[in-house]
């Protein structure tokens, strides 16, 4: 037990009391933040006597450990990725002997279906398809692997790897062909016929009448024409024809067998793709002769079966020069002749030399370009 006299001796007075509560009073903020102080350091000792207690528990290392270099990963290729760009990069085609090799497949072999566990070497083998040789297929880069291969038209201008083959063309440019001559076709002619027939004449003169196949005609006026004189005054035959001379010749007829005086005129064609062609007409051409002596105005329907013209029809006459295309301006090509069965075409080649060629009608031309 403490004595009393210890009791009174740590007791305040009320004098002292009353001038502590008095400063209070006056310094109150000062109090409250000193307070604050004492708080804040408390904190501050239980957090550092807590994470020391960690660090013991755990042996955490304070003072840092790991990879803290600041150096670029891999930097040292960076030199070399630089350097490569000044490289040579130029594909350069791989071959083996005389003959190229493809880097993805090596050398190309074919399985002919008949002998299918034998491949074929194209460059070695015997020809797919002759008379085309192996190797100009792979140089056109085409595969000849099918059974129409000869046939088909990669570039589609018309003409058939074989043609383009045997015209030594490129079956890969459509602006590389053969000679257009090859693609014309003969579709058919549009005829028109007529019959001049002179009447009986005077010293050297002659009345004369035109018909023809489209019902048109043709009359000489009062007057009878003589040597140099043109037929007709109207169309549609108008100045056609000129009258150069007449004569008498001994005919016999094929129906008696008897000899007879006719005389015979000859007319000169003005027409100007028949400009200087003759006819000799009996006087008068009675109507069981006529067709004896009909002739014809001949125009042919040609189509060009390429460049995408297929089908497109175009009309030339006779004894004309015309171009293949039609509209190419460059006339290279003559019509030579026609009859109802076939046409005759002449062309020049790009060397210079005159060719002709015979063409059906319904039929493309067979040349040995």
């Amino acid at each position: 037990m403490f004595s009393n006299s210890f009791l009174r001796k740590n007791s305040l007075n009320p004098d002292t009391a009353n001038l502590t509560m008095s400063w209070f009073s006056k310094n109150y903020e000062k109090a409250i933040l000193g307070g604050a102080v004492v708080v804040a350091l408390g904190i501050a000792y239980l957090g550092w006597d807590k994470f020391s207690s960690v660090a013991q528990d755990f042996n955490i290392n304070l003072k840092g450990g790991g990879n803290n270099s600041t150096a670029v990963n891999e930097a040292e290729l960076i030199p070399k990725a630089k350097a490569s760009l000044k490289f040579d990069r130029n594909w350069v085609q791989a071959v083996d002997g005389d003959r190229s090799v493809d880097l993805f497949t090596g050398i190309p072999l074919f399985v002919p279906s008949s002998t299918p566990d034998k491949p074929l070497d194209l460059y070695r083998g015997a020809p797919i398809h002759p008379p085309i040789p192996n190797k100009w297929w792979i140089d056109n880069r085409l595969d000849p692997g099918f059974g129409d291969s000869p046939s088909r038209d990669p570039d589609e201008d018309g003409f058939t790897n074989l043609e383009e083959f045997k015209a030594k063309t490129d079956p890969n440019d459509a602006k590389s062909y053969p000679p257009l001559i090859m693609k014309l076709m003969y579709v058919k002619d549009e005829t028109l016929i007529w019959v001049l027939r002179p009447g009986s004449g005077a010293n050297g003169s002659f009345p004369f009448n035109y018909l023809d196949s489209k019902g048109a005609q043709n009359h000489t006026s009062v007057d009878m024409v003589g040597p140099n004189g043109l037929l007709f005054a109207k169309a549609p035959m108008k100045d056609r024809f000129k009258v150069l001379s007449s004569e008498v010749v001994t005919e016999i007829n094929p129906k008696t067998k008897v000899e007879k005086e006719v005389t015979m005129v000859t007319i000169e064609d003005q027409r100007p793709n028949k400009k200087g062609v003759t006819y000799k007409i009996p006087s008068p051409l009675t109507e069981d002769r006529m067709n004896e002596h009909r002739q014809y105005d001949r125009t042919v329907v040609f189509s060009l079966e390429a460049l995408g013209m297929n089908g497109k029809e175009f009309r030339v006459e006779e004894r004309t020069a015309f171009s293949i295309p039609s509209d190419s301006g460059k006339k290279d090509y003559f019509l030579k002749s026609v009859t109802a069965e076939s046409v005759t075409v002449e062309y020049t080649t790009p060397t210079g030399e005159k060719k002709s060629v015979e063409i059906g009608k319904g039929s493309l031309p067979h040349t040995s370009d």
